[in-house]
């Protein structure tokens, strides 16, 4: 049932995402910005953004014009992240990496290239909000990407490296690289229905300990996952001497913390009743897709 449901997710996203491009004038960086965002991957933080927007009630196509912003972020930064001089990863699901299909200079380009595409996206006519609402939305994706979130994360990730992190640091560090595009998605909906700023950010914070789940998830992938499960080489972590909550906390505990952070989550959610259940088999499909 969650496969289906999310092969929905990204077949209507990839479709929507094609037609975009092939509106556009054609160059050579398009390739390799296809190669980034058609590789595969599961479209979770789509899935997120139309469990939260089904809580009030959002048009399904909004929601997937604005997933697929979304999509063209986390593209980005898998490019970037996969790069010699960031974790310096050679395969990405399942395939080369876009810098060893297309070189360094390439990916970096196609990766900056997907980044501007989310904002030309979120400010185009198909998208059919007030220019308002398509600004704050824009606000707050960009506060995701750059130093306060994504980038600000990675920095962190790297600079922590063979380093004793304390368990809060390390929290902040993958709210910051995972977390905030999470945030973005749980906010996103609220600020299309011109809810409260205390809701809000009530929802930003849910999406926080969504991409903490997230990240933990992965983690635990890295440890004691396969290069089929996990689409990429497993192992590195302790390799490179990541900063991660596993290494911190151990396996036993580390899975304790990911259910711990789902009753919290759902504990947030419970006054919305049935309206949040497709959020809450989300939330377990992310900490039991690598069994």
């Amino acid at each position: 049932m969650m496969k289906r449901k999310l092969n929905k997710i990204a077949k209507d996203t990839n479709l929507f995402l094609k037609s975009f491009i092939a509106k556009q004038k054609k160059s050579n960086l398009i390739v390799a910005m296809k190669y980034g965002l058609f590789s595969g991957g599961k479209k979770i933080r789509s899935k997120i953004l139309i469990d939260v927007g089904s809580i009030f009630k959002l048009d399904y196509k909004t929601l997937i014009i604005i997933g697929a912003a979304v999509e063209c972020i986390h593209a980005y930064s898998l490019i970037h992240d996969d790069l010699p001089c960031m974790d310096d990863d050679s395969i990405r699901r399942g395939k080369p990496s876009a810098h060893i299909k297309f070189g360094e200079a390439t990916a970096v380009l196609a990766g900056n290239s997907l980044l501007t595409m989310a904002f030309e996206i979120l400010s185009h006519r198909d998208l059919r909000i007030s220019e308002k609402i398509k600004i704050d939305l824009i606000n707050k994706i960009s506060e995701s990407s750059g130093h306060l979130g994504i980038a600000g994360g990675q920095y962190l990730d790297l600079n922590y490296e063979r380093k004793k992190i304390s368990k809060k640091k390390i929290e902040e560090m993958e709210i910051k690289k995972t977390g905030k595009l999470f945030s973005f998605c749980c906010a996103a909906p609220l600020i299309i229905k011109k809810k409260s700023k205390n809701d809000i950010k009530k929802f930003e914070n849910i999406g926080a300990n969504i991409g903490l789940l997230f990240q933990v998830a992965d983690d635990l992938i890295d440890y004691k996952g396969s290069l089929l499960v996990a689409g990429k080489k497993t192992g590195k972590d302790i390799k490179k001497g990541k900063a991660t909550l596993i290494s911190l906390l151990g396996y036993k505990n580390t899975i304790e913390y990911a259910n711990s952070l789902i009753i919290k989550i759902n504990s947030k959610l419970k006054k919305y009743g049935s309206k949040s259940i497709n959020l809450s088999e989300t939330l377990n499909y992310i900490l039991n897709r690598n069994k």
